[in-house]
C-alpha cells in the first residue's frame, strides 16, 4: 500500500481545500521571506556604502539627511558650507587624517555629478575600466551603471541640469560650460556605480557662470587647469556641500572632533554608525508589523488544515476502516494523515518561497527603475531554510490530533455502523 499515492489522491480530491491551504500559507510565508530578503538587501548595501567613513560633516539640519545626502546620496543637502571652515577641520593634524570634499547639486540624465577628488573612488577601491581618472575642471569620470544607461562614451561632452533630479518640461541646463567624459569605472558594486564623478572647482566654474552670465571670472583659467588639492585652494568665497572623515589621527579625536564642530556655528556632524542604527530600528519596527501579520497568515493556515484533515477524518472514517480491515496498521494510517499534512505544508512553503522572491525581484526592478536602491530575488538565505522547517513542523502538528484518532479506530464498530 502506498501512503504517498494515497494521500495525492486524497488531497486531488479535495481540490477546492487544498488550494485555499496551500494559498493562505504561501501568502504567508511569502511576506516573510520578502521582508527577510529586502531587509538583508538594505542593511548589506547601506553598510558597505558606509563602510571606512567615520564622520560627515555638512550643514546645520537633520544628521540622517546629511548621512542620506552624502553618502548614499538619495537626499537632498541640508545646504552648503564655507570651505575656508571645511579646510580648517581637515588641516587639523591633531584630529584629521584623511578627508574627503564633496559638491553637490547638479546631474545628468537623473544621475548625480559628484565633485570631489581621487581620494573618493580610492576609498572604494574603484578601478578604471576605460581612460582616466578626472585631474582638471569639467573632466568626469562615469561610473559603471552610469555610462551604461546613458551611453556616455570617452571623449563624449555633455552639459549638466541644475538640482539632484532632472525636472520634467524645465530647461535647467547649464548652457556654456561642457563637461568631458575621461575615464569610467568598472562596477565596483557600491554607490560609485550611479554616480559622475567631477573635480570640486568644476562647481565653482558652473555656478559661477549660471548666477553671473554677464560677468568675466579671471579665476576660471586657472580653476580650469588646478591640480591642487581642494584642501590647499584659495576659499575666498568658495563652499562645497559636505566633507567625509574617512581617517582619525588618533582615536580621541572620535569625541573631540564633533565637540570642535560643534564650535562653528554652521557646521554639523552626523555619525554614519550612530544614524544608521536609528534607521534600521525604525525600519525593524515595521518589519516586525509586517512579520506579525505574515505569522498570523501562517496560522490560519495551519488551523485551516488541521480543520480540513479533522473533517476528513470523520468524513473517511468507513474509508480508513475498510483499510484496517484489509491488512493496514494502525501506524499506516497514523503516518498517512501526516503525510497529508505535510504535503500541504510543503507545498504551502515552495509556493511562499517562490512568491517572496518573484515580489522582491519585481520590487527591485521598479527601484531600479527609479533610481533608488538595487534589490534582487536571485538571493537565497539560511533562515529561508529555518523558516521552511519551522512551516513543515507546525503543519505536522496540525494532523497530530487527527491522526491519533486515526489511529484508534475502531474497526468493527464503524464496518457494524456502515459509516
Amino acid at each position: 500500500m502506498n501512503l504517498l499515492s494515497l494521500s495525492k489522491h486524497y488531497l486531488l480530491q479535495n481540490r477546492l481545500n487544498t488550494f485555499l491551504n496551500v494559498l493562505l500559507l504561501g501568502l504567508g510565508v511569502g511576506v516573510i521571506v520578502f521582508l527577510m530578503l529586502v531587509q538583508y538587501q538594505l542593511e548589506d548595501k547601506f553598510r558597505k556604502d558606509v563602510k571606512g567613513i567615520k564622520m560627515v560633516i555638512g550643514a546645520k539640519g537633520s544628521p540622517l539627511q546629511i548621512i542620506l545626502c552624502s553618502v548614499y546620496h538619495i537626499d537632498n543637502p541640508t545646504g552648503n558650507i564655507p570651505l575656508a571652515e571645511a579646510q580648517q577641520i581637515a588641516n587639523d593634524k591633531r584630529l584629521v587624517k584623511k578627508a574627503i570634499p564633496l559638491a553637490l547639486g547638479d546631474n545628468y540624465q537623473n544621475y548625480r555629478i559628484v565633485g570631489t577628488d581621487a581620494s573618493l573612488p580610492a576609498h572604494y577601491e574603484a578601478k578604471l575600466s576605460k581612460g582616466s581618472m578626472f585631474e582638471k575642471a569639467m573632466e568626469v569620470t562615469l561610473g559603471a551603471k552610469v555610462a551604461q544607461e546613458t551611453g556616455l562614451k570617452i571623449g563624449d561632452t555633455f552639459n549638466s541640469s541644475h538640482g539632484l533630479q532632472q525636472e520634467e518640461g524645465m530647461d535647467l541646463s547649464h548652457e556654456g560650460h561642457s563637461f568631458k567624459v575621461v575615464g569610467i569605472l568598472k562596477p565596483s558594486f557600491s554607490i560609485l556605480d550611479k554616480l559622475i564623478l567631477t573635480a570640486v572647482p568644476s562647481f565653482w566654474l558652473v555656478h559661477a557662470s549660471h548666477e553671473e552670465e554677464e560677468e568675466n571670472h579671471p579665476e576660471e583659467d586657472s580653476l580650469h587647469h588646478t591640480a591642487s588639492s581642494v584642501w590647499q585652494m584659495p576659499s575666498e568665497g568658495k563652499e562645497i556641500t559636505a566633507m567625509l572623515i574617512t581617517e582619525y589621527q588618533n582615536p580621541m579625536a572620535a569625541m573631540n572632533l564633533p565637540r570642535q564642530v560643534s564650535q562653528i556655528g554652521v557646521l554639523q556632524a552626523a555619525s554614519p554608525a550612530m544614524e544608521l542604527n536609528r534607521l534600521f530600528e525604525q525600519i525593524g519596527i515595521g518589519q516586525q508589523i509586517a512579520s506579525v501579520f505574515g505569522f498570523i497568515l501562517i496560522g490560519i493556515a495551519v488551523l485551516s488544515t488541521f480543520i480540513a484533515l479533522y473533517n476528513a477524518l470523520k468524513a473517511r472514517r468507513y474509508d480508513l476502516a475498510v483499510m484496517r480491515n484489509l491488512g493496514a496498521s494502525r501506524l499506516k494510517l497514523f503516518g498517512m494523515m501526516l503525510l497529508e499534512a505535510s504535503l500541504l505544508a510543503f507545498l504551502g512553503a515552495l509556493v511562499g518561497l517562490s512568491l517572496g522572491h518573484l515580489a522582491v525581484e519585481v520590487a527591485g526592478w521598479q527601484a531600479s527603475v527609479q533610481e533608488k536602491v538595487y534589490l534582487t530575488g536571485a538571493i537565497f538565505l539560511v533562515e529561508e531554510l529555518w523558516l521552511g522547517a519551522l512551516v513543515l513542523g507546525v503543519g505536522v502538528l496540525a494532523a497530530l490530533l487527527p491522526a491519533w484518532q486515526s489511529y484508534h479506530t475502531e474497526v468493527a464498530d464503524i464496518l457494524a455502523k456502515g459509516e
